[in-house]
């Protein structure tokens, strides 16, 4: 196929540049400890200096996969379909969502907000960025809210997004890797003031698993 073909099914959503697909056990958030089926779209511009996944910026590194392929290989593994990136919507995630739909999956995705969310979903996990803020009506339509807290002033920036997620909304807090030892006693010492908030840690690291 012509790479200018490629290019426009990619555009339309009908390809999409896969860095990896995966079975594991959710480690963050409302739904750890559940076992998924994780998708892996690349492309992102929002720069996190932090990412644990940069390796995902850069969506000319990652093969163009058809969404027929991409259902293909997580119809076998789980009824839980998580799309992640990256940033997975840069890019249009409607055909690809109705495929799993398709299916009877429930679809969960990981996203900045920073592109207008697109695609049918069963659960939302929003984690803003200071560098590329939420767009359109993500904040609404979140189901939970999680904040990546590398420095106390990261406190306040969870409370500014927190102001803007629906009233069901979960709210989470939580340590960014690389400085967890530090900010973690900080994040614990805020949910006990604002138990409004949870505490979420990367547990699948705990456990060494993807």
């Amino acid at each position: 196929m012509a790479i200018k073909d490629v290019m426009g099914l990619v555009a339309k959503g009908h390809m999409l540049p896969l860095m990896e697909e995966f079975y594991t056990i959710q480690g963050e958030g409302f739904h750890k400890g559940t076992a998924a089926y994780f998708v892996r779209i690349g492309g992102c511009d929002v720069g996190c200096h932090w990412c644990d996944v940069k390796k995902s910026w850069n969506a000319e590194t990652h093969p163009p996969t058809s969404i027929e392929q991409i259902v293909t290989n997580a119809v076998k593994y789980s009824d839980t379909i998580v799309i992640t990136g990256g940033e997975p919507l840069t890019w249009d995630m409607g055909p690809l969502t109705n495929a799993l739909k398709s299916h009877k999956l429930n679809i969960h995705i990981e996203t900045s907000g920073a592109y207008p969310l697109t695609g049918i979903w069963d659960w939302i996990c929003l984690s803003p960025k200071k560098n590329k803020l939420p767009v359109g009506d993500i904040y609404n339509k979140a189901h939970e809210l999680k904040v990546i807290v590398y420095n106390k002033h990261d406190l306040n920036f969870a409370e500014e997004q927190a102001a803007q997620v629906g009233e069901n909304c979960i709210l989470y807090l939580q340590p960014e890797w690389s400085v967890r030892q530090k900010v973690t006693p900080l994040i614990v010492d805020y949910v006990m003031q604002n138990p409004k908030w949870k505490v979420s840690l990367q547990t699948h690291k705990y456990l060494n698993i993807p």
